[in-house]
């Protein structure tokens, strides 16, 4: 009885993984129609991924951002196929509730509408994804349709979109200008034509986010696009305070892990070096009697 009044309460965040929706395409176009903001966040490895799928998120995102936090790559574009399989396939073993999104990488559907449909097929069947991302706007709207055709879902992307961060010059915010504001507002109905399931914003105006997301009938997903967004999106380890250096503007850190892992490190080697760890409470016992006979038995081979 206890459960279910919690779940009344808060379906997503009160249960620990016990009573949980499973959240698909659907409840997340619900919870647009109701006003109930769409949760996700990225992972890329079983243990993350379960943590976080207990805590309710609606979606895991395990974005090709992976090369950057995982991976230790300047950006985006050298992750692979094969990379986002296995990091797919880890996620989805782990999460029972979320809606799971993996990103298709760089090349893997740009070259044909054949490929994207292949590619897009390898990340459901052999990496348990429930859904693909893909950036780009009219120009991808044949791939969108094509995937959607062969069943699989897709969330588009647009806006700052990391695939493209050498045409456009960096990671810049885009859509500040008339014409650029108007070409996302076109792009984002373009995909919803195509058959997108929702739409990924990023490093775009809030005041434009707000407006593409009135616009739209599917879900918008924002991430540095402001709180006018039907949801968020954070890089896990952003969010945590697990990376170091720059930090994006719209990142905020909701707790910091990483400074709580350095002191547990550098307590487990002070403790090493101290001999303090492993105290008996860590060891396991075996009877004073087979141990003494134990050394009177190689005493006497030493000495024979």
């Amino acid at each position: 009885m206890e459960n279910q009044t919690k779940l009344t309460v808060q379906p997503e965040n009160k249960q620990g993984g016990k009573g949980l929706r499973k959240n698909t395409a659907t409840t997340l176009m619900q919870q647009k129609q109701s006003g109930d903001k769409i949760t996700m966040l990225t992972a890329y490895d079983y243990t993350t991924a379960k943590i976080i799928d207990e805590c309710g998120v609606n979606s895991i995102l395990i974005g090709d951002s992976l090369g950057m936090v995982m991976m230790g790559y300047e950006n985006t574009l050298p992750v692979t196929m094969e990379d986002m399989i296995h990091h797919t396939a880890a996620v989805s073993r782990a999460a029972e509730h979320a809606f799971i999104v993996a990103d298709m990488p760089f090349m893997s559907y740009q070259v044909s509408v054949e490929e994207a449909v292949f590619n897009a097929g390898r990340l459901v069947k052999e990496g348990g994804a429930h859904a693909v991302k893909l950036e780009g706007g009219a120009q991808v709207c044949d791939r969108i349709r094509a995937i959607v055709n062969a069943a699989v879902p897709v969330v588009a992307h647009l806006g700052l979109t990391p695939q493209s961060v050498n045409v456009f010059g960096g990671f810049k915010v885009q859509g500040k200008s008339f014409d650029k504001a108007k070409q996302l507002i076109e792009d984002a109905l373009s995909i919803q034509q195509a058959g997108a399931c929702a739409v990924v914003l990023e490093g775009i105006p809030a005041e434009l986010a707000k407006i593409i997301t009135n616009k739209l009938s599917i879900p918008t997903i924002g991430i540095g696009a402001g709180n006018g967004c039907d949801g968020q999106v954070l890089v896990y380890q952003d969010m945590l305070g697990l990376t170091t250096g720059h930090t994006a503007k719209f990142v905020k850190r909701f707790a910091n892990v990483g400074e709580v892992m350095r002191q547990g490190i550098n307590d487990y080697i002070n403790e090493t070096k101290s001999g303090d760890f492993p105290a008996a409470e860590h060891t396991y016992a075996i009877d004073d009697d087979i141990i003494n006979q134990l050394i009177k038995e190689y005493d006497q081979v030493e000495n024979s």
